[in-house]
């Protein structure tokens, strides 16, 4: 196992990452934050949602199959019961690192998703936000991972 802290700073490494769940309607979403932040901050992002061809003005793919070129890492920020056939695709795919999102409530958390994942060669990273970690973060980040660290909404190692 490895510090999350290591985890994070591996996944944030990469510059083509895909986000699932980002919403036409962004009121709310994580996913949306997330897709905005690592696009504000230079890296190559994609936007998965089926039943969207365009979010926050940008194409929208269907699934993760759909991109061209592929990706290095995926961030989930759909409901946990699709989180399994997300990591499934992951795993077809040859994506090395995927990041399940968690801040209140269960988030995109899905156990049989982290097993399945970790079984298959995947660094998963089980909670938490990659807005949390440096380069993306911001103050209300890093307050919510000190906080969420302590409540186990973040892992201290995946």
């Amino acid at each position: 196992m490895i510090s999350v802290h290591e985890a994070a700073s591996a996944f944030l490494a990469n510059k083509r990452i895909a986000v699932t769940g980002v919403s036409r309607d962004a009121a709310g979403h994580g996913s949306n934050a997330v897709f905005k932040r690592l696009r504000e901050r230079g890296y190559e992002v994609f936007a998965v949602n089926p039943n969207a061809d365009q979010v926050e003005g940008e194409r929208s793919y269907h699934t993760l199959r759909e991109i061209p070129g592929g990706v290095d890492a995926v961030v989930i920020g759909t409901r946990p019961d699709h989180a399994e056939a997300t990591m499934h695709d992951c795993a077809d795919l040859g994506v090395e690192q995927v990041w399940m999102h968690r801040a209140f409530g269960e988030g995109s958390v899905c156990h049989a998703a982290t097993v399945y994942g970790r079984e298959h060669g995947i660094t998963v990273i089980d909670g938490g936000c990659p807005l949390m970690f440096e380069p993306t973060a911001d103050v209300g980040h890093k307050i919510l991972r000190f906080v969420f660290t302590r409540t186990g909404k973040v892992p201290s190692a995946v």
